[in-house]
C-alpha cells in the first residue's frame, strides 16, 4: 500500500512540474522582447514626433504584459487604461475600437467591459500580427485623443513588420 501511494506522489509530482514548465514556456506565436521593445520605441517615437504624452504597453500572446512605458508628464490615469487596451485587443483579437461598436447599448455585447476585471472598448488597442499573419501580442496606448491613441498604436503594431 505505501509502495502505491508514493507512485501516485510521484506522478502527482511529475504532473505538476508538467504544468509548471508548460505554462511558463514560450508560445511558437508569442513576442520576443525584441520585438516588444522595437514596437515600444516605434509607438514612443510617433507620440513624440507628434507631440502627444501617452502610456504605451505591449502585451504578449497570452495578454501578459511584456514592455511598458509611461512618457514624462503623461496622464497617471492612462497607465491602466494603456494596459487594460492592450489585454482587450489580445483577449478579442481585434482593435479596441472595433470592439467598442458592439459594446454600445443595444450591441450584441453590450457591457462586455465589465468582465476580465475590466475591459476598454474604444480605440487605442491593436493586436500585433507576424509576417505570417498570427497574431502575437497587441499593443495599448492611452493619453491623447481616441484617434490619436490609435493611430499611435497602429504605427507600433505595423513596425514589426517593417523590420
Amino acid at each position: 500500500m505505501k509502495l502505491q501511494a508514493q507512485r501516485k506522489t510521484i506522478l502527482t509530482l511529475l504532473a505538476a512540474i508538467t504544468i509548471i514548465v508548460t505554462t511558463h514556456a514560450q508560445l511558437a506565436n508569442d513576442i520576443t522582447h525584441n520585438e516588444a521593445f522595437n514596437i515600444l520605441m516605434a509607438a514612443k517615437k510617433n507620440a513624440e514626433t507628434s507631440n502627444i504624452l501617452v502610456n504605451i504597453a505591449i502585451v504578449d500572446a497570452g495578454a501578459n504584459l511584456k514592455a511598458f512605458i509611461r512618457m514624462d508628464d503623461s496622464y497617471l490615469g492612462s497607465i491602466d487604461v494603456a494596459i487594460k487596451k492592450a489585454k482587450t485587443a489580445r483577449y478579442f483579437n481585434m482593435d479596441t475600437g472595433e470592439l467598442g461598436k458592439l459594446t454600445q447599448p443595444g450591441g450584441i455585447i453590450y457591457n462586455i467591459e465589465h468582465s476580465n476585471n475590466g475591459l476598454i472598448t474604444f480605440p487605442g488597442g491593436v493586436p500585433i500580427k507576424n509576417e505570417e499573419g498570427k497574431i502575437i501580442g497587441a499593443i495599448g496606448v492611452s493619453g491623447g485623443t481616441i484617434e490619436q491613441d490609435r493611430a499611435i498604436a497602429i504605427v507600433g503594431a505595423e513596425s514589426i513588420l517593417k523590420s
